[in-house]
């Protein structure tokens, strides 16, 4: 034990010599707060800085002040989870780049704020396969019952909360009734994760007119920030230590989509026929849920064919999506 401390001391003691010199010697000692520090090494993982909070952040067109304590606290703590989230944040910004141009002409259509396809990423990571213990599923993380009252087909063969352009579609009619009961987006984006009836009977109860001032279920109070937390994030991804290049990015993969209106006995072989495997064919059409397909008399459905030679990467055909996810503080 004695020979322990003796070695602790002695390693203390060559640090403070060690300091001692730097100091003698007039060089400056780079601390952790030094800003040319961090410019030098925005990808550090040896120290951990709290993640940089904006005054103001903005959702929908209305500025969102963080100057109270709460609303400050709250979205620092998601900044700084999206931030250390290394590995699952990058891989946000890489399906993104895939799946934002399918899902925002959709809201866009539709009238819907273009801020609700973070709203998207929280709820399933851009997971065509996304399915939550509670069994919501799909991008948008519908539950049956809510699926199905919302215009989706689900079914042992068929669950259209999988087909990402009709599930959009099906989101996009609940934002607009979640828009028309609240007049304001928050309180329509919170609703999406708690329900129209916990969050109004809520506002009720508590006396308020904001998701912001009520007092819920931490996953619910935590829910809009982290959509404003992911969104500036994807906004400021340099800011935040991400670092990517065009060619980190996913691709969009064309597609043929091909009508069918008779039943497919062996989704498999159907595949084989448009020279791609079970596999590739389910990855574009997640929402094909058996190795068959029953169709109904006067029922059809669009299946996407991608070509062969698009499921190979390519970096020269890769086409960003939104130029910040690649810039940096050294890009003109």
């Amino acid at each position: 034990m004695k020979r322990y401390n003796y070695i602790l001391l002695a390693l203390s003691l060559g640090f403070v010599v060690l300091t001692g010199i730097f100091l003698l010697s007039g060089k400056e000692v780079q601390t952790p707060d030094s800003a040319d520090f961090i410019e030098q090494n925005p990808d550090s993982r040896a120290l951990t800085f709290s993640a940089p909070i904006p005054e103001t952040v903005e959702f929908c067109g209305e500025i969102i002040s963080l100057d109270r304590l709460d609303m400050r606290e709250r979205f620092d703590r998601e900044i700084n989870a999206f931030t250390y989230l290394h590995s699952t944040t990058m891989l946000y910004i890489k399906r993104a780049n895939r799946f934002f141009p399918i899902i925002e002409p959709i809201l866009k259509r539709n009238n819907i704020p273009d801020d609700f396809k973070y709203l998207c990423v929280i709820e399933s990571n851009l997971d065509i396969r996304a399915l939550s213990p509670a069994n919501a599923a799909g991008f948008w993380q519908f539950m049956e019952s809510t699926g199905k009252s919302y215009g989706l087909e689900i079914t042992s063969e068929v669950d259209e909360r999988y087909h990402i352009e009709k599930a959009t579609e099906a989101a996009c009619r609940y934002f607009k009734d979640a828009y028309r009961k609240y007049g304001n987006w928050v309180n329509a984006a919170a609703s999406y994760n708690a329900g129209m009836g916990r969050i109004s009977s809520a506002l009720n109860n508590q006396s308020v007119d904001s998701a912001f001032d009520l007092l819920l279920v931490s996953e619910t109070s935590r829910y809009v920030f982290r959509i404003l937390a992911v969104k500036q994030v994807f906004a400021n991804p340099y800011q935040y230590g991400f670092v990517l290049k065009k060619e980190d990015l996913y691709p969009t993969v064309p597609v043929q989509e091909i009508t069918v209106s008779a039943g497919i006995s062996n989704i498999a072989a159907y595949a084989r026929e448009h020279n791609l495997n079970y596999m590739q064919l389910k990855e574009f059409n997640p929402w094909l849920r058996d190795t068959k397909l029953t169709v109904r008399p006067g029922k059809s459905y669009r299946i996407a064919i991608p070509k062969k030679e698009d499921l190979y990467y390519k970096a020269e055909k890769i086409k960003v999506h939104d130029a910040a996810w690649v810039k940096t503080e050294n890009s003109k």
